[in-house]
């Protein structure tokens, strides 16, 4: 059984497709802290406009707040989600398909 290794990633690849790859998920990494910046920043924002112009009224910052929070949920699950399957969920997967 071979070792899994993320985005395809085997040991005969060489150090400039390494590089390449490590490359790719730091702007990833970043792309994502930026995201995650602009939603707390914006969000707090609308947060504080409903607190100075609304208070106790119905809490209409929700709807952004869950709506945006969708994306973020998938944009962190594209950065640290692994690309490839493991190699044990694709042999139970062959055990499977091979019992049919």
């Amino acid at each position: 059984m071979s070792t899994y290794h993320p985005a395809g990633v085997t040991p005969e690849d060489d150090e400039a497709d390494l590089r390449q790859l490590a490359v790719e998920q730091l702007r990833k990494k970043r792309d994502l802290q930026a995201h995650l910046i602009a939603y707390l920043l914006v969000n707090a924002f609308l947060n504080a406009i409903w607190l100075l112009t609304n208070v106790g009224g119905f809490y209409w910052p929700m709807f952004p707040l869950f709506g945006w929070g969708i994306g973020v949920a998938f944009h962190i699950w594209d950065v640290y989600a692994p690309a490839e399957p493991a190699e044990s969920r694709i042999q139970r997967e062959m055990k499977h398909l091979g019992r049919r």
